[in-house]
């Protein structure tokens, strides 16, 4: 079950980087249009892993 806790961690870390590493590229003008979006989709990872977080932590209570 660490195991899969783990994963799942490490694989929102990854998508999370992968994501600024992706929206830190293009041009001043299209950097600058889209800093919105960067701020709501790091918004919407930082909400979606808290929330996986406390899903775990459920499933284990409850669970294990």
């Amino acid at each position: 079950m660490k195991i899969a806790i783990i994963l799942v961690i490490v694989i929102g870390i990854i998508a999370l980087i992968g994501t600024m590493l992706i929206a830190g590229k293009g041009d001043a003008n299209y950097r600058e249009k889209t800093k919105r979006n960067s701020i709501n989709l790091t918004v919407i990872y930082a909400v979606v892993i808290l929330l996986s977080l406390i899903a775990v932590g459920v499933y284990i209570k409850m669970y294990a």
